[in-house]
């Protein structure tokens, strides 16, 4: 018999957050989440995404033992844009049709009694969240800003009548692919005719009186998407103290038109998968020391955002950008660039990807039901 039980407590929430780590015990390929960090993205009093969503997040039991997780989430732009969604997301179990079935029998309920029409998943609360079950790419190790699982989740989803909605693809390219020459003069070209310049950073303390403005350019470039939220205030001031500290400032680009207006950003990380892996979803004891030695010894390179003001496209902003960080990544000898999970219908980011000898590794999709 399956039990579904509500996760409230911190407590109880740290056993939501752990059960992965059993899950995935001694699977090479899977990248444990910080678990201070995670509690704090589930938790309503620290995570200004719950100004404007719900969450509700759930174990399966069987035989008094953890089997299972989903968190349930609706999100008031959704219901404003006239999308009557539920969103799924954190959705991990062990293989067995019962215990599956029986989690997302609880998003079905959430959502039919708020008069929603379908669910999706899994997804996060907005699009800074990771999304998509793993497809292809299972001999690969995941990065902290995707989701990792078995085979046999996209199984489970389409036995339980489940369509594939959204489709994602990863790409990965090595740095010797890059032809400086090229990305040199498309650089100037761009600069020269519509009096761009690049902004560079040594220290994370410059670029914060950029951030909103960096937010308001992402905010405006990926409104389009599917799915898309845009990121509030209170959630500017919150990923500024979440993610800026990872950040290298090296790794950060900003273009501004001639008049100093921000209008384009691109942002790096070093790959943190192994030395999160070593951390165990703990700082200490020793967790701060392989995350630190990652940030500051980087030889794969993860993409993680990169945005234009929509008037700004087909100016070859990016080409600024791309130079900056080649100069930037040929001084530190990166090896390896990967980048975060793109709509594989989106045919003008693989247009801006298309001369880096790029490969897909990676496929992960959506999947979708109707109530």
């Amino acid at each position: 018999m399956i039990t579904i039980k509500e996760m409230i407590s911190r407590k109880e929430m740290t056993e939501f957050v752990k059960f992965p780590f059993k899950l995935y015990k001694n699977n090479p390929f899977w990248v444990p989440p910080m678990i201070n960090g995670q509690l704090d993205t589930f938790d309503k009093n620290v995570n200004p995404v719950f100004e404007q969503a719900s969450g509700q997040f759930f174990v399966a039991i069987k035989n008094n033992e953890i089997v299972g997780r989903i968190a349930v989430m609706i999100n008031s732009y959704d219901l404003k844009e006239n999308i009557k969604k539920v969103r799924f997301g954190w959705f991990d179990f062990i293989d067995d049709l019962e215990v599956s079935a029986a989690l997302l029998e609880k998003a079905k309920e959430i959502g039919i009694a708020n008069n929603l029409e379908f669910m999706e998943g899994p997804m996060g609360f907005s699009n800074l969240d990771e999304v998509g079950v793993l497809t292809k790419g299972f001999d690969h190790i995941g990065t902290m800003s995707s989701w990792y699982n078995y085979p046999y989740y996209s199984e489970h989803l389409k036995q339980l009548g489940f369509q594939v909605g959204t489709e994602f693809v990863e790409n990965k390219f090595s740095f010797s692919n890059v032809n400086p020459q090229k990305l040199e003069r498309g650089s100037e070209i761009v600069k020269q005719r519509y009096g761009f310049k690049a902004l560079n950073f040594t220290d994370i303390k410059d670029l914060m009186p950029y951030v909103d403005e960096m937010f308001d350019v992402f905010n405006a470039s990926y409104a389009s998407l599917p799915s898309f939220v845009p990121v509030s205030q209170a959630q500017k001031e919150y990923f500024r103290k979440k993610y800026l500290p990872f950040i290298n400032p090296h790794f950060i680009q900003f273009v501004t038109d001639k008049d100093g207006k921000l209008i384009a950003f691109a942002i790096t990380m070093p790959s943190f998968s192994v030395a999160l892996q070593k951390a165990q979803g703990k700082l200490f004891p020793f967790g701060w020391y392989h995350l630190l030695k990652a940030k500051n010894k980087a030889k794969h390179i993860l993409f993680y955002l990169i945005g234009t003001l929509p008037k700004h496209h087909n100016q070859g902003v990016p080409s600024i950008m791309f130079y900056e960080y080649y100069k930037i990544f040929k001084k530190i000898g990166v090896e390896q660039c990967y980048r975060t999970p793109e709509l594989e219908s989106n045919t003008a980011v693989k247009a801006l990807w298309s001369g880096f000898g790029q490969e897909t590794y990676k496929k992960r999709c959506t999947f979708i039901k109707k109530l």
